[in-house]
């Protein structure tokens, strides 16, 4: 059980941003920072990889309704990847089952992205885009500063992951109203553009007096 504060960890912190996880296992297992990540991540092709969709997440993520979009995208991609992440290194271990490790840090994975696109959907009912900033960045940095230090003392780092996952979720029950505010009103755009091409095409096929 010993990889299990790792997997808890690395699944929080791949419902936030997947591919920033991947590559720091992978720089970490490669300049041999530590000995739990297993070489299928250690790989040149799969770090260049999760360096081009970093990259992209980090543009995509700071931009206003552009982030929600990444997000319902990633709905899927996250928790995958905090699943196979948690399967990977319990087999590198072999202290934790992959079926028991890939299911916690699914779980995980899932939970935290939805504090992460819950939390959008309710900045982005603010017209301003600094916030997207401003929140991208502290989660950029928080999933960073906290895989590092979960190389260094895992069960810290497990708590920590806890007890942050514990508070997004408190915060997305708290933050409801003002999703469900932000969900009608793309819904209410959604219709109006409908409407306006409907009007279009009737207009355009009105016979001429």
């Amino acid at each position: 059980m010993s990889v299990l504060p790792l997997v808890f960890t690395s699944g929080w912190a791949s419902g936030i941003n997947a591919y920033a996880v991947v590559l720091l296992l992978g720089v970490f297992g490669r300049t041999g920072l530590t000995d739990e990540v297993p070489a299928s991540l250690q790989r040149t092709d799969v770090l260049i990889i999760a360096a081009v969709l970093f990259l992209c997440e980090a543009v995509a993520d700071k931009v206003p309704y552009v982030d929600s979009i990444w997000d319902a995208v990633h709905t899927v991609i996250r928790p995958l990847s905090g699943a196979v992440i948690g399967a990977l290194l319990a087999g590198q271990s072999g202290s934790l089952s992959d079926i028991a490790a890939g299911a916690i840090g699914g779980s995980t994975a899932l939970a935290s992205h939805f504090v992460k696109a819950g939390t959008r959907m309710a900045i982005n009912t603010s017209p301003e885009p600094f916030t997207n900033v401003g929140m991208s960045i502290a989660e950029d940095l928080g999933v960073a500063g906290l895989v590092t230090f979960a190389m260094f003392n895992p069960q810290a780092a497990a708590i920590i992951a806890a007890v942050l996952l514990a508070a997004g979720l408190a915060i997305l029950v708290f933050l409801w109203s003002r999703i469900r505010r932000f969900l009608r009103r793309r819904a209410q755009r959604r219709e109006e553009k409908r409407l306006a091409a409907e009007a279009r095409e009737v207009t355009r096929a009105a016979p001429p007096f």
